[in-house]
């Protein structure tokens, strides 16, 4: 650092000039980004527009690919020369530090093996086990109790509100290998700013479900299909404060399960019908970026994707566009789903709600349901012994082939 020109003050050196951005200031990411990116495109890498912090290298018949958070990247490709050689050009640029082949990336536990690859966050798990107290507690069956509905009540408040949005917040980020959790955190997200007992109890509850299975992990297995397929789904007016409706979907790229997520409408749902629309309009939106990350890393579907939606007054509004007097209040961008649907870029199936996977992202579910709808997923706990030798249950499996059986009907 050095004083600017013209600069007068009482004390030396009161007033400095910052030459490079340091570790730590707000600035400094945005630098690193900077210079990162701008070596990675003159050395032929092209960054992705559905996901900027994906970088593709395309050359022959070879490709590789780099994905960036912050100073930390995973680097993957077909042709080991260039690997080695972009290592080289980022260690002469960076000095970064070679960890070989992924294990532990960010809290996530990369195991691999001829089936597939499994991801978990185990550690981060027994670590929350341990930092909340609750190692040696009882384990619970579900998330959440079917029993009580939460919302702003008028109990007692929970004294520490940062412990609360602490664990909260360590709960969200544990959602990245655990989608059966999902729909708990995301009601628990909404009383952070006045937390009472009982939601702290209801955390609490996670937690010990946790307890059941830590290991639990998603499962990808190397000979699946690569088809996009889609559950849609939508609670109804579930929010008892607003009165606003759940949304709830889930993809899967052949048998393994790669998107999912449980959040509240923006506006209220005069019908089970339109909430549904609604969740449709957002599991399109999905859809489409998914298929634009697939594109930029060179992977074609084999059929076309299709999403699953139980609800047939749901399907007949995106397929039929003469319902203007029920739909004329549903905003313009909902549509989007039968312009999609029009132009071919997916299909709308109808399903049972017994076999609608994303039901258990909208409302808590008794013990029986939600075990059955959770042994669909494709999730894997390997550090159990019962699991050794098995990497998808019979039910999941039976559950593709349903599915499938389902499409190809259709076609």
């Amino acid at each position: 650092m050095k004083i600017p020109d013209g600069v007068q003050c009482t004390k030396p050196n009161q007033v400095c000039k910052l030459l490079k951005s340091l570790y730590g200031l707000k600035q400094a990411s945005r630098k690193w980004y900077e210079k990162l990116t701008s070596l990675l495109v003159r050395e032929g890498y092209k960054q992705s527009t559905s996901d900027y912090s994906l970088f593709t290298l395309n050359q022959q018949n070879n490709f590789t690919a780099l994905l960036i958070y912050v100073d930390d990247v995973i680097l993957a490709g077909t042709d080991m020369q260039e690997i080695n050689r972009i290592k080289t050009i980022l260690d002469h640029n960076f000095k970064i530090k070679d960890l070989g082949v992924v294990k532990y990336f960010l809290g996530l536990e990369v195991a691999h093996s001829k089936e597939g690859i499994s991801i978990s966050q185990r550690k981060y798990c027994l670590d929350l086990l341990n930092d909340s107290g609750l190692l040696g507690s009882k384990p619970a069956s579900t998330p959440l109790d079917p029993s009580i509905k939460l919302h702003q009540d008028n109990g007692k408040p929970f004294e520490d509100i940062s412990l609360y949005r602490r664990l909260i917040g360590k709960l969200l980020y544990l959602t990245n290998t655990r989608p059966d959790i999902t729909h708990a955190t995301q009601q628990l997200s909404q009383f952070l700013h006045n937390p009472t007992v009982t939601h702290y109890k209801a955390a609490c509850r996670v937690i010990r479900y946790l307890k059941h299975n830590p290991g639990r992990g998603l499962l990808f297995p190397r000979n699946a299909d690569l088809q996009l397929l889609g559950y849609s789904d939508a609670d109804w007016a579930g929010c008892i404060d607003t009165r606003r409706s759940t949304t709830g979907y889930c993809f899967f790229l052949g048998t393994s399960l790669i998107s999912w997520k449980a959040k509240k409408q923006t506006t209220i749902s005069k019908s089970s019908s339109e909430a549904e629309y609604r969740a449709l309009s957002s599991a399109t939106c999905e859809l489409t970026w998914l298929l634009y990350l697939l594109k930029d890393l060179h992977v074609e579907s084999s059929k076309q994707p299709v999403i699953f939606c139980d609800n047939q007054s749901a399907l007949h509004i995106a397929s039929n566009p003469v319902f203007h007097e029920r739909t004329k209040h549903i905003e313009i961008d909902c549509h989007l789903v039968r312009e999609k649907v029009q132009d071919g870029l997916m299909r709308l199936l109808p399903i049972s709600t017994q076999d609608q996977l994303a039901d258990f992202l909208t409302k808590a579910l008794p013990t029986p349901k939600f075990n059955n709808f959770i042994s669909k997923l494709g999730l894997l706990d390997i550090y159990q012994a019962s699991a050794c030798g098995r990497l998808l249950s019979d039910n999941y499996d039976q559950h593709i082939v349903n599915s499938k059986l389902t499409q190809d009907d259709h076609d």
